[in-house]
């Protein structure tokens, strides 16, 4: 029998999505965890077992670079807040592949030619690679594109809707303050215009070079509507009149058509004033070409789940790609030149 190899992994930053997957190493059957990267002092020291739910394991979190870069580990999930190019490249240089949920490297000749370069080099000097994921961008973008568009030989639009029922999310300062929700209508934030734009329009541009129709411009607006009726959500009250939903389309264009576009539809009540035919959390991803297609897909998941629910998304994917970004050539990986991801259990 083949010795089935063991992988080494290290987690940087434990957030909701990294919590999840630092317990997803340390339950799963074919990794072992090496290291614990936290930027928070209040958990710097403390048991890797215990910041994930788990029973304590004898590895101490560190919030020092070098004490990472000196481990002997195969990946780093890097699931930082924030790129920071000098923590990539040490750690590429040090020999871990890195699996990361940072929106940066999903399509290389896209990105700044000088951080391109500085990644590939510490990639040469380490035998390693980097790979982006995540669940948006990433799996619903990338990994389940490519085989609804396997089905055609004329392509004329890939459309994703992606839909994000927030009413249940019990973080007031996020739902207020970061998004926006609550306030008067008025101008859309073209900040996070351009935030969303950045990573969903690599994401997509990966796709469209693969398939030999790259895009020639980028075009993203933003749109808000308000609430018919004052509603009350987790995070408290939205009154009638007020801001209650978010709609943020990218689309890449060739020839001046659509080929390809992302629709974020997060909403906190589906009782607003512009018609978009809002819908339970999930995807909406329909092909129009030779072989149109109608793909839905929702959570079975009780509102009150969600919490438990969503960081998995995200997580689980980029741990389920290690063994792939781990067995890749050195350099910047994509989803169009890995392997397809399939999970071991």
């Amino acid at each position: 029998m083949v010795q089935q190899k063991t992988y080494r992994v290290v987690q940087w930053a434990t957030g909701n999505v990294g919590t999840r997957a630092l317990r997803t190493i340390i339950e799963h059957p074919r990794m072992e965890l090496a290291g614990l990267y936290v930027s928070s002092p209040e958990k710097t020291g403390k048991d890797a077992g215990t910041l994930a739910g788990l029973a304590p394991i004898g590895i101490a979190a560190t919030s020092t670079l070098a004490d990472i870069v000196a481990l002997d580990a195969d990946c780093v999930v890097y699931m930082r807040q924030g790129t920071d190019p000098d923590e990539l490249c040490a750690l590429l240089a040090s020999g871990k592949n890195i699996v990361t949920t940072r929106g940066d490297f999903h399509h290389p000749r896209s990105m700044d030619p000088a951080l391109r370069a500085r990644i590939e080099q510490a990639c040469a000097a380490g035998g390693t690679s980097i790979y982006s994921t995540g669940s948006s961008p990433g799996f619903i973008t990338e990994a389940l594109a490519i085989p609804l568009l396997s089905l055609s030989r004329r392509h004329d639009c890939l459309t994703i809707d992606e839909y994000a029922d927030m009413s249940s999310r019990d973080s007031p300062y996020m739902i207020f303050n970061i998004m926006g929700y609550g306030a008067d209508p008025g101008s859309f934030d073209q900040a996070k215009v351009d935030y969303i734009k950045t990573d969903f329009a690599a994401s997509l541009s990966q796709i469209a070079d693969a398939m030999n129709l790259p895009i020639e411009a980028f075009t993203a607006i933003g749109e808000m509507s308000a609430a018919r009726n004052t509603v009350q959500i987790a995070a408290g009250t939205i009154e009638k009149g007020k801001v209650a939903a978010l709609r943020i389309t990218v689309t890449g264009l060739r020839a001046g058509k659509p080929v390809l576009r992302f629709r974020a539809n997060w909403y906190c009540t589906t009782d607003i004033e512009a018609d978009w035919s809002l819908r339970e959390s999930g995807w909406r991803v329909r092909v129009e070409g030779d072989t149109p297609l109608d793909v839905n897909l929702t959570y079975p998941v009780a509102p009150e789940d969600y919490a438990a629910f969503t960081p998995g998304l995200t997580g689980h994917r980029a741990v389920n790609a290690i063994p792939a970004v781990c067995a890749a050539a050195p350099g910047i990986r994509t989803t169009v030149d890995l392997p397809q991801i399939i999970p071991l259990f």
